[in-house]
């Protein structure tokens, strides 16, 4: 007979579905329009059918409601959801990038995460009150990462594609997902220094929950730990799993590619799949998790090979993917946020003024200076003051901080076994941290469709370089940000993030002329090699600055009969954009084979545009 059964998993999957239908048909305003992204909704809703209003989803009830669950559920959702997409975020990098710019990288990992370590103390020890140097410090590693899924929002959306130099893009990206695994060190020195002040009998540091006492020993000893458990291995057992696995893995899909043994399902899951791997082994041993998966994310798509042939095969999963996890993690944060520890004057000490002081007081001087510092040493990737302080402001804080607090619970005792000085730490640690997360989602949330507000008002052009040619999938796909309708059938956009590799030297050149309806265009040279005319659209392409690429139509057909047109004369031929066309027909050569790219003078859209298509 039919029961009524309103378990927490059933009003869970209710609310999950119910929110992501409801933002899907009207996700290009959110997203495209009004700029707001994922993050701030998703969080907006866990806050408001959470604990503190509504009381639909509240994780103390789940499963066996145990005490203490909360923060062992949030360590776990907040380790998948990073841990996934910063492989993908890895992967998503140009070719060998870490080698290109890993002058960069180093002095944004070392000088400029202490510097935002430094001054993120010095700002809690102006509003916090009842905590110590060294709890501070603590307090301050778990927001000195920037956020590897807010900044991946900041690097690859609707604005960002706009306006933002795609250099600058590519550094934010690679930055935020290393540094949220090289946040540990800075939160195991200040650990290892509180440990050391008082002689006690002396614990392993362990992930599974084990309490910690001081062990004493001094300064000397708590150094010499920090080194060889923190640096060696921590980081670079971590850093070298990393290596092997997306080594491995990189070499074993393409001996299965090169036999075909592998459908396209399969092909685009990698990097989930590589992700839930990395989090299982290196929290089995103990390792730095999330520097590993973006480790070997970077290392699977080390020669361009694995996004080449994701872009060919129309990856829309590992998209979809990094949307859902988004969705799931905000509400869920949403859902933990601690709102009655913000205002304990009598316990803590902390008041909401104090927080909301602590807020600015972080925008404004946790890494706009140490970017301000370091910026003229990075002329290749940040060319000037203003693209320093957009840097330097979106720098958010989010799911990676909450994160470092639920691990850092596990580095110190229960709070009822704790001394003073931790039992301070414990206490604040939680209200002012998720504070910040808080403070961070909104503020950097809204600066955005402010900012393209005020860039609207002034005037300010979008950039128009690096076009890439690509079809669209249906009629009723709406056209990208920064791009423009090139056909029927095809979008050109503009300053797009991901590209494979080649050589602008072996592009051809131009020496003839093509007419699309009104566009005219040139052919390409190619030598003296044989020539036919067929279907552009055969070719499977890639994306990659500064060219146009022309990405195949899952939804048309790419077995065209060659023609032959009397009327080309040696010097000029002709496409046909009429319906019986589905796609233009450009002379390439059959032997050998297609070229990388091809690059073809387009001035009928308005302005004189060049594009590159890869063939």
């Amino acid at each position: 007979m039919p029961v009524l059964n309103v378990s927490e998993l059933n009003i869970v999957l209710t609310i999950i579905g119910a929110f992501i239908l409801g933002f899907g048909v009207i996700s290009v305003l959110i997203k495209n329009r009004w700029l707001l992204g994922e993050a701030l909704p998703a969080m907006t809703l866990g806050i408001i059918l959470g604990p503190l209003a509504a009381k639909f989803l509240d994780s103390s009830r789940w499963g066996s409601a145990e005490p203490g669950q909360v923060s062992e559920i949030t360590l776990g959702i907040t380790r998948v959801v990073i841990g996934v997409q910063l492989v993908i975020a890895g992967f998503q990098l140009p070719a060998k990038y870490q080698k290109l710019r890993w002058k960069e990288m180093l002095m944004l990992m070392l000088p400029v995460m202490t510097i935002m370590w430094l001054c993120s103390t010095l700002c809690m020890m102006a509003t916090i009150p009842k905590v110590t140097l060294l709890a501070t410090l603590v307090m301050a590693a778990c927001i000195t990462c920037t956020d590897p899924v807010l900044s991946q929002a900041v690097a690859k959306g609707p604005f960002s594609d706009k306006f933002v130099a795609r250099d600058l893009r590519e550094i934010i990206s690679s930055e935020a997902g290393a540094n949220d695994g090289f946040g540990f060190p800075f939160l195991l020195l200040a650990t290892y220094l509180m440990r050391a002040q008082t002689p006690e009998a002396s614990t392993l540091v362990a992930r599974a929950g084990e309490e910690v006492v001081r062990h004493g020993g001094g300064v000397g000893q708590a150094i010499g730990k920090w080194f060889l458990e923190t640096w060696l291995y921590f980081v670079l057992m971590s850093i070298a799993i990393g290596v092997v696995v997306g080594y491995a893995a990189g070499k074993g899909l393409k001996f299965a590619l090169q036999r075909k043994w592998v459908d396209s399902e399969s092909y685009v899951l990698y990097p989930t799949a590589l992700g839930l791997f990395l989090l299982g082994v290196c929290g089995m041993i103990g390792g730095d998790d999330l520097l590993a998966c973006f480790t070997a994310g970077s290392i699977l798509n080390w020669d361009g090979e694995y996004m080449r042939e994701t872009l060919e095969r129309h990856d829309e999963v590992n998209s979809s993917v990094d949307v859902l996890l988004n969705f799931g993690g905000f509400m869920y944060l949403g859902t933990v946020i601690p709102w009655s520890e913000f205002h304990q004057p009598d316990t803590t000490g902390i008041t909401v003024p104090r927080l909301i002081a602590l807020g600015f007081l972080i925008l404004a001087f946790r890494r706009i200076p140490a970017i301000f510092i370091m910026y003229k040493f990075m002329p290749n990737v940040i060319k000037n003051w203003k693209e320093a302080l957009f840097m330097g402001y979106f720098g958010p804080i989010g799911i990676g901080a909450a994160f470092y607090v639920e691990h850092t619970r596990h580095l110190y005792p229960k709070l009822a076994d704790a001394d003073e000085e931790m039992g301070n730490l414990l206490r604040a640690i939680g209200p002012t941290v998720y504070f910040l997360v808080f403070f961070s989602i909104v503020i950097h949330g809204l600066s955005i469709p402010a900012l393209n507000a005020i860039y609207g008002w002034y005037g300010v052009q979008p950039i128009q370089d690096d076009a890439m040619l690509f079809e669209r999938k249906s009629i009723r796909v709406p056209t990208p940000v920064n791009a423009e309708v090139g056909d029927d059938h095809t979008f050109i956009a503009y300053n797009r993030f991901s590209r494979p590799v080649f050589d602008d030297a072996e592009l051809p050149t131009f020496d003839r002329t093509i007419s699309m309806g009104r566009r005219s265009m040139s052919r390409v040279s190619m030598g003296r090699r044989s020539m036919s005319r067929i279907s552009l659209s055969q070719y499977p392409t890639i994306s990659r600055a500064p060219t146009i690429s022309r990405v195949p139509s899952q939804n048309r057909d790419r077995d065209r009969e060659e023609k032959d047109d009397p009327a080309d004369s040696p010097g000029t031929s002709s496409f046909s954009s009429s319906a019986e066309t589905k796609a233009p027909e450009v002379e390439i050569p059959l032997t050998p084979a297609p070229q990388p790219a091809q690059t073809i003078e387009t001035p009928g859209l308005g302005r004189p545009t060049t594009i590159k298509y890869a063939v």
